[in-house]
């Protein structure tokens, strides 16, 4: 699975929209929307902030794949 992929399977199992997703990371909408469409990944403050954020949540994310 793309990292891209993940992103938007670990937002829908949230039930967020991109936008509340964004907010929830501190990010901009757009760049939740550049990850989606993979023309951009996250910084490693961020990768472990979405890790953070899926454990909290009970989303399997593993970090380790995607540096």
């Amino acid at each position: 699975m793309s990292f891209s992929e993940d992103i938007k399977r670990i937002r829908r199992k949230a039930f967020m929209t991109q936008e509340d997703f964004a907010k929830e990371l501190g990010v901009s909408f757009a760049t939740v929307n550049r990850w989606e469409t993979g023309k951009a990944k996250p910084n490693l403050k961020t990768m472990k902030l979405i890790d953070e954020y899926c454990k909290k949540n009970g989303i399997d994310f593993d970090i380790s794949e995607e540096i």
